[in-house]
């Protein structure tokens, strides 16, 4: 079975720095597209950040320059490292990867959560 299990998140300053982590079980995640969302209080969940298994890597346009997606192959673990943190980026956020290479993120983790302070 897999499992994601996201951490990282807190409470920090607007202009600082957050690295997420989610480690993954059940599978190597390198052979699948793992994906970082967001969802924020009263929002939608929002894509933020993927890697692809081509290992073509994408971000949504509101953190592009700020976040980067990596991996550390040994620890089956994606990270988020998120810099120049805003107060708008508060949110819960989300590792998931998908079921299949080309089918849809069916695997999710709890969430961690990011506060950004004004």
């Amino acid at each position: 079975q897999v499992q994601l299990v996201e951490s990282g998140g807190g409470l920090v300053q607007a202009g600082g720095s957050l690295r997420l982590s989610c480690t993954a079980s059940g599978r190597t995640f390198s052979n699948y597209d793992m994906g970082w969302f967001r969802q924020a209080p009263g929002k939608e969940r929002e894509f933020v950040a993927a890697l692809r298994w081509t290992r073509s890597i994408s971000y949504a346009d509101f953190v592009k320059g700020r976040c980067t997606i990596s991996t550390d192959n040994t620890k089956n673990t994606v990270y988020l490292q998120m810099n120049s943190l805003k107060h708008e980026d508060t949110a819960l956020y989300y590792c998931a990867t998908k079921g299949s290479r080309f089918g849809t993120y069916d695997y999710w983790g709890q969430g961690t959560q990011v506060t950004v302070s004004s």
